[in-house]
């Protein structure tokens, strides 16, 4: 669906969509104060017993409080599917209370009056809403619900039975056989209070019933999750679009010098009309996830964009980018999408990097003092380098990579050594002994760039390695015709740079000092100075995103991509296989 087509239909459709939303945020609001404040929760259910109903979904449990919650949540990402269980469940309930109401003792209760007419509110926002609810799930998620809810239902009573036996308080408790056990858990499992007049034999604690209330909205979230999740994602790279991407980076990869990371095979691609420029992502948590520039022709990045955000719209992905340029992060923004500066790239100009001159004096007494222990350095294209070398510096950099997972996403290219990337470039250092302490890997940034992608060494090795080995390659550029190198990227480096000026406000010094806590745990600010140290220009990255209430999915998604973090609460045979990264 693209702006002009929520023009033409006018405001209501949206209208009643969001009321349909707020509808279930209320409804699940109201469970879950009811589930957990019992005499609100007692009132609740005195007013849906007897000749009383309650409207759609209003019910005292914690099961109905995520019940409503994840409707609420489905359908603000405007799933299909969601939209036809609402108003198939609602449709059923006012036709119910329709019903119901031809009888005197039903329409004598002004409540009843209340829940048939808020209930067909809601069904007729659903209705006239009906196009604002697009997205497709995954076509094996009825299937995988079906599993999910026999299976587990299946279990949760046998369990909830097994409880109510062992602590089961009641002095008869001998009469009550494993049928009335398990129908009073399979109850529990439903409602947390309830008529226990049928189960004369059964008397458990409260904590039980909880528990096993508890137990059954758990379940449902699986359920749930399941019958409404997002496609996980498209078809990876072939080899065909890898082709073609190839071909726009000899001729437009110069643009942009996170380019040729596009080329990462776990991701998709959508091309524009004319083939002259492409978009690649990847789906992470549901959102769809690109990073850099669109490839290609700048004149025909609209026409890769629009394609790859109504895909999004079309499965219910959140769409964001990571890392954009200025220029890209404009083209997006005139697409509906905000910007959010993350930080700045730091890109050397080699013609004019020089170890002279005062400001410089620090770096190049340390770039001495490696030198003068003896270790030197030897550059190389991967293409150049034998096959039983490149297997061994592959062994190496698996050695001495920090952390099982490899990291990596918007700036890496997530493999090492892969014939197709023979023009990437090795740089490998070696102590007095000849022994491997380091490795250095770039991937190309059009004919005269070079973008790094992956640092590893020797924990053992002499501090200033790395620092050591980028001067070198600085240096020596010219052997490669090499005119600018893009270092690593510096989060919140503005942040840090003028936080620390005189006269920095209040504001700007306590956001630094945040800053500086958190860089306890993770390379912010060592990241900044690690660069800061070349004298670069500084290149700022963005962040494109469409609503900020998508912030906190979209940063979670982010660092699942870039390796930081694993799918949360999720069974590890739940959970997407972790693709190949970076570092």
């Amino acid at each position: 669906m693209t702006p002009d087509d929520e023009v033409r239909r006018g405001p209501w459709p949206r209208r009643a969509a969001a009321f349909a939303v707020w509808y279930l945020r209320v409804a699940a609001f109201v469970n879950l104060l009811s589930a957990v404040w019992v005499s609100f929760g007692a009132s609740i259910r005195r007013h849906s017993v007897d000749d009383y109903f309650t409207p759609y979904l209003l019910e005292a449990s914690f099961t109905s409080a995520v019940v409503s919650l994840f409707m609420a949540v489905t359908l603000r990402r405007r799933k299909r599917a969601a939209w036809i269980l609402n108003l198939a469940l609602a449709g059923v309930l006012l036709l119910l209370l329709g019903l119901l109401m031809w009888f005197p003792e039903f329409r004598a209760h002004g409540q009843n009056w209340f829940s048939v007419v808020i209930t067909a509110l809601f069904v007729a926002a659903l209705v006239v809403g009906r196009r604002e609810f697009y997205a497709v799930g995954d076509r094996s998620n009825p299937k995988l619900a079906a599993a999910v809810a026999a299976g587990g239902l299946l279990v949760c009573s046998l369990i909830a039975a097994f409880l109510v036996t062992v602590t089961n308080q009641a002095g008869d408790a001998y009469r009550s056989t494993f049928w009335d056990r398990w129908r009073y858990g399979v109850r529990r499992l439903v409602f947390l209070a309830s008529d226990d007049s049928p189960f004369p034999a059964i008397d458990t604690p409260d904590w039980v019933n909880v528990t096993i209330n508890v137990m059954s909205t758990v379940l449902l979230v699986l359920v749930v999750w399941a019958a409404f999740r997002s496609r996980r994602a498209t078809d990876p790279l072939t080899p065909e679009d890898e082709a073609r991407l190839r071909a726009l980076l000899d001729k437009y990869g110069d643009r942009d010098s996170l380019g040729y990371f596009a080329l990462r095979r776990e991701k998709s691609v959508v091309w524009s009309p004319s083939g002259k420029a492409a978009v690649t992502y990847r789906v992470v948590g549901g959102v769809s996830l690109a990073s850099g520039d669109p490839l290609g022709d700048p004149e025909a990045w609209p026409g890769a964009i629009e394609p790859w955000l109504a895909e999004a719209r079309a499965h219910g992905w959140i769409p964001a980018v990571m890392g954009a340029s200025e220029e890209g992060g404009t083209v997006y923004a005139r697409h509906g999408m905000d910007a959010l500066e993350l930080g700045d790239e730091a890109i050397v100009d080699t013609a004019e990097f020089t170890l002279e001159g005062r400001a410089m004096r620090t770096v190049r007494q340390a770039f001495n003092r490696v030198k003068r222990a003896g270790y030197t350095v030897r550059i190389r294209r991967h293409e150049d380098i034998p096959e039983e070398e490149m297997a061994e510096l592959l062994r190496r950099a698996d050695d001495w990579r920090d952390g099982a997972t490899e990291r990596g996403f918007s700036m890496a290219l997530g493999r090492l050594g892969d014939p197709d990337d023979g023009r990437c470039v090795m740089l490998e250092c070696h102590d007095g002994k000849g022994e491997l302490r380091a490795l250095l890997s770039f991937v190309p940034w059009g004919p005269k760039g070079l973008s790094l992608d992956l640092m590893r060494r020797d924990r053992d090795s002499e501090n200033g390695l790395m620092e050591f080995m980028v001067i070198e390659l600085l240096q020596r550029a010219r052997e490669l015709g090499i005119a600018q190198v893009s270092l690593n990227f510096a989060m919140f480096r503005s942040v840090f740079e003028r936080g620390s000026r005189l006269g920095a406000g209040p504001v700007l010094r306590a956001w630094r000092s945040l800053l500086s806590f958190f860089s306890r745990w993770w390379q912010i600010e060592s990241l900044y100075r690690a660069n800061a140290k070349y004298r670069p220009i500084w290149e700022p990255r963005f962040m494109l995103f469409e609503k900020s209430s998508d912030l906190l999915r979209i940063g979670i998604a982010s660092a699942r991509a870039e390796g930081f973090l694993e799918a949360p609460g999720l069974p590890k045979w739940l959970n997407r296989k972790h693709l190949e990264s970076r570092r």
